[in-house]
């Protein structure tokens, strides 16, 4: 892997979107890093460079939030995330690169088409109160989309805020999920392969963006309107996500 300057132009802006994510949004959006570097890298070598960095974002984000999520569903969502990162790592092992392309494209664009109709309301979202069924359920698919693309923010977020929950709760709740979650595909991605020097060496230079993506995302959590970071966050998966499934499938 070359650190040439097609990687910092891309890498570094994409670590610190992703910190911003991580750090105020809900950490949804933090796999749009994985998107943009699997367009110019192989998406093996995408998802072991942000593991890392997706991990220490978590631990980064935890002091802010801590005791401020709802503990049932989180406990639902990390359990259902066990099974689910297994089902992720029995795909990964007979996946090949392309098929990773498709796939992680396809979850780009489908993520994007879930958050538009959410916001404009054309998804009903009645509130049901906390479910253990549902939150398994939701863990299980955030737990199998996070190992594939890092992208279990959807199904998670369908899941917290179907509760009518606040923003700093359904923050604070999907940060510790995720912090477990992501520990817990560790693990196969070394069995893996995933992980290399030059991944890690990567992730040094992508690490001080992402930290300070992550400063920023606690503090535009309770002064900035999200709608202006999801709007450049869309532009950018719309874009990479296209790309991936048109790379994929020529």
């Amino acid at each position: 892997m070359e650190f040439d300057l097609t990687f910092f132009l891309l890498a570094v802006p994409a670590a610190f979107v992703a910190g911003v994510a991580k750090g105020g949004f809900g950490g949804g959006a933090a796999f749009v890093a994985t998107a943009i570097l699997a367009v110019f890298l192989t998406p093996e070598i995408a998802l072991g460079i942000m593991l890392p960095l997706l991990m220490i974002a978590d631990v980064a984000s935890l002091r802010p939030f801590w005791g401020q999520w709802h503990w049932p569903s989180a406990k639902a969502l990390i359990l259902g995330g066990i099974p689910g990162v297994i089902l992720g790592a029995m795909l990964y092992k007979f996946a090949n690169q392309d098929m990773l392309r498709v796939l992680i494209g396809t979850i780009s664009l489908v993520f994007v088409a879930f958050q538009i109709a959410r916001s404009r309301g054309w998804l009903l979202e009645q509130e049901t109160g906390f479910n253990q069924k549902l939150g398994l359920l939701a863990g299980l698919v955030s737990g199998f989309t996070s190992f594939v693309s890092h992208a279990g923010g959807p199904p998670t977020a369908m899941f917290l805020l179907a509760q009518g929950m606040g923003k700093t709760t359904y923050q604070a709740t999907t940060v510790v999920s995720f912090w477990v979650i992501n520990a817990l595909k560790a693990i196969p991605y070394g069995f893996l392969g995933v992980f290399s020097w030059d991944t890690l060496r990567a992730d040094m230079y992508m690490l001080p963006p992402m930290l300070l993506g992550v400063f920023v995302g606690v503090y535009a959590h309770r002064a900035m309107p999200e709608r202006y970071f999801f709007l450049l966050t869309y532009t950018l998966l719309l874009g990479a996500g296209s790309k991936l499934i048109w790379d994929g499938l020529t």
